[in-house]
């Protein structure tokens, strides 16, 4: 109810409030004024602004008497007005839209390109990014509950590195009960794209192809490759491993592929069990390492046993674009930035409900010694870590 006046006395004539008094009779034409003090939209109290600033206050009074009360109620209803009409309207703003990013873990620089194509997205969108993640990425039951809050949360959409491909399927379908727009990043999981449910993906088999020509080269077609960091438990890593032996099986049957090893997140056991393929099999030439996890205990390990063979480690997903050290020859690096940009703009294109394609993949590259001062990779090797715009040639 809006309330200008309360009952008073103006030199001697009782005047009613305008809260109550709901018609102002004239006296020359018999024109009435209505004051409805109800005021239910921005509209009406636009309407309401216009009548009462047209409508002459002489046109509504009866005496002299009246005639100040009026103008002087006429005053405080055309503030009040206008006051309550701004406020309306900006009540009346939707807010921006919410989005939850969640990647594997925060404690990899290898994350920071997804942060950076996210951010970027959301500022020329109007979108508000929350960013949080686990310190490591085999804290699946981390990761677990910040889906689950993300769900119960005001966000209207979720994207996700799922650290594990079949813990994360329940928390995946609770939030897109709960109505989230939901984007899968890098590994997909195991229930089809449909709906709110979207997949952005790195293309795992060109990461094989990519890999498995690299191994051929070093080896000149002929010679022994170990396949370290097999994870089961992401679906990516799986699906680039087949591709690099299938790539190796096709077109360069002298390449052998000696061991293969599953992987973990910890970078002590896996120095561990690259020690133990080097020491069981000295006629690896080369070893391809799945994960970041295995590419540094591989090196570590090659730099600990003394040989008298040079070894290559082909690696991937790397937390930097630094080659400061010889056994390490090439990585084959994600489009990270590219999806995090992809993913915003997916989740504002459905609230907008436009089309949006329900899985896409990016292509990743092979970065050596040879092109990783390239305009492109120099911008890329920015979003790592800032003491590695720069390397030095090493043949």
């Amino acid at each position: 109810m809006l309330e200008l006046a309360t009952q008073k006395e103006l030199q001697g004539e009782k005047v009613t409030s305008l809260a109550n008094r709901e018609n102002i009779q004239s006296g020359a034409g018999g024109q009435q004024v209505a004051y409805n003090p109800l005021v239910t939209s921005p509209n009406e109290l636009h309407n309401r602004f216009v009548q009462c600033a047209s409508t002459p206050c002489g046109a509504a009074a009866t005496s002299s008497v009246e005639l100040r009360g009026l103008c002087n109620r006429r005053s405080a209803y055309f503030v009040a007005c206008l006051l309550m009409f701004h406020a309306a309207v900006g009540c009346s703003r939707p807010e921006p839209l919410m989005i939850a990013v969640i990647p594997r873990t925060s404690g990899q620089m290898l994350w920071e390109p997804v942060h950076h194509g996210a951010v970027a997205a959301a500022s020329k969108l109007g979108v508000k990014v929350y960013w949080n993640a686990s310190t490591r990425e085999d804290d699946v039951d981390g990761q677990i509950a910040l889906v689950e809050k993300v769900s119960s949360g005001r966000y209207k959409g979720l994207v996700l590195a799922p650290d594990h491909s079949l813990a994360l399927i329940t928390p995946v379908r609770r939030a897109l009960a709960s109505g989230l727009t939901t984007v899968i990043l890098g590994s997909p999981l195991p229930i089809s794209p449909g709906d709110n449910l979207f997949y952005i993906l790195n293309d795992e088999e060109e990461g094989g192809r990519l890999a498995g020509q690299r191994v051929a080269d070093l080896l000149h077609g002929q010679g022994s490759v170990a396949i370290l960091g097999i994870n089961p438990d992401i679906a990516g890593i799986v699906a680039r491993a087949r591709s690099l032996e299938r790539f190796l099986t096709k077109y360069y049957p002298h390449v052998k592929v000696a061991v293969r090893r599953v992987g973990t997140f910890n970078v002590a056991h896996e120095q561990q069990v690259a020690a133990e393929v080097l020491k069981a099999n000295p006629e690896v030439d080369v070893i391809v390492s799945l994960m970041a996890t295995s590419t540094h205990g591989a090196v570590s390990a090659i730099e600990d046993t003394p040989r008298n063979q040079v070894i290559k480690v082909i690696g991937f997903d790397p937390d930097s674009l630094l080659f400061d050290n010889a056994v390490l020859d090439s990585v084959v690096v994600e489009d990270m930035e590219g999806m995090g940009d992809r993913a915003i703009r997916t989740i504002y294109a459905r609230s907008q409900r436009q089309p949006v394609p329900a899985r896409v993949e990016l292509k990743p590259m092979l970065v050596t010694r040879a092109n990783v001062n390239s305009v492109r990779l120099q911008k890329m090797m920015a979003l790592f870590a800032p003491e590695s715009l720069h390397v030095e040639e090493r043949n």
